[in-house]
């Protein structure tokens, strides 16, 4: 899946939790979601005034957690695995692991294998 695919069908799914999301899609999405962050904390810099950030962290937390949970069903796990990472870092780094890895090979619990 490549950058722009990703991104849109993020957007297009935008609370929906059902299916897999493979590695590619979760860190395109990672990616455009770091990248627009950057670039809205420096305009509010300049202007003096957090709005555009605060704007795009609302507008992009909805679909952040539903390809995150997508993501841990493609590892066939249940998407409540996302709290792990309020363990201090041991949790995170577990999430990053699990996030980096591959997922389930063929059909699991939560649908048909996404790279198929």
């Amino acid at each position: 899946m490549d950058f722009m695919t990703a991104v849109k069908f993020c957007f297009s799914n935008y609370f929906t939790i059902q299916g897999r999301a493979q590695r590619s899609q979760y860190w395109w999405y990672a990616l455009f979601t770091f990248i627009i962050a950057i670039i809205a904390s420096v305009i509010d810099a300049a202007l003096g005034v957090p709005i555009f950030y605060l704007i795009f962290v609302l507008a992009t937390l909805a679909p952040s957690i539903c390809v995150a949970i997508r993501r841990m069903h493609d590892k066939d796990k249940s998407g409540w695995w996302l709290l792990i990472g309020l363990v201090p870092i041991i949790g995170a780094l577990y999430l990053l692991y699990l996030f980096v890895t591959r997922g389930t090979e063929g059909e699991n619990r939560f649908g048909p294998d996404p790279l198929v």
